[in-house]
């Protein structure tokens, strides 16, 4: 049986559990290492680089884990607290957390156009290797309407069309919502986007596998 293995951060942990669930078993065996940050075992079918586009303040981190913790009103302040100073997550027990270090790089998140922009830049000079199937995984801290989704994914499009090294997949991840696009050359506009929806218990469920 395949064991999973994590190794740096929450974010590509959260990613792939979230692909996992809401797209199949395709995404089961994916493995946490670098460049890109998700991989599958074999080094050539499905890479998948996992970033975050959200401004740079402690106030944006703070609410961004409360919201993909699923953190209601009904929460303690002091509960609250514990996850974003401490970082432990709610409901695990001692020793269970995300840590100072997993804070303090969410500070490197720049917003959205800017960290597109880097990436295409990256996939296009060969940075993450050759792939069968190659996808850029985009925490948004603000809410998207499908509009946004459709203009960043054509402003992506866009960004790589003359590039021979190109993403093929888009995830737009804003909480509520996964945006699925397809880049592929030659597409009718209509197949371009799925649009899945998150739950709050659905949030919660991924941030406890993320952190357990």
């Amino acid at each position: 049986m395949f064991t999973r293995k994590y190794d740096t951060c929450f974010f590509e942990r959260y990613a792939q559990i979230s692909l996992a669930t809401l797209l199949g078993h395709e995404f089961d065996c994916l493995v946490n290492l670098d460049r890109p940050d998700l991989q599958s075992e074999d080094g050539k079918s499905i890479g998948i680089e996992v970033t975050r586009a959200m401004e740079e303040s402690r106030a944006a981190e703070q609410e961004l884990l409360k919201d993909m913790a699923g953190i209601t009103q009904g929460r303690s302040d002091l509960e609250i607290d514990q996850i974003l100073q401490y970082g432990y997550s709610f409901g695990l027990g001692a020793g269970r957390y995300i840590g100072a270090k997993e804070l303090l790089y969410w500070k490197m998140a720049l917003p959205m156009k800017r960290i597109i922009q880097s990436k295409v830049d990256k996939v296009g000079s060969g940075f993450y290797g050759q792939w069968n199937k190659l996808g850029l995984y985009v925490f948004s801290k603000d809410d998207l309407e499908e509009r946004d989704a459709i203009k960043i994914m054509h402003y992506t499009i866009g960004l790589q069309k003359y590039q021979s090294i190109k993403y093929n997949r888009l995830y737009l991840a804003d909480v509520n919502d996964l945006f699925v696009c397809n880049l592929d050359d030659g597409l009718q506009e209509s197949y371009r986007m799925l649009r899945y929806l998150i739950s709050q218990e659905q949030r919660e469920t991924f941030y406890r596998e993320a952190v357990s």
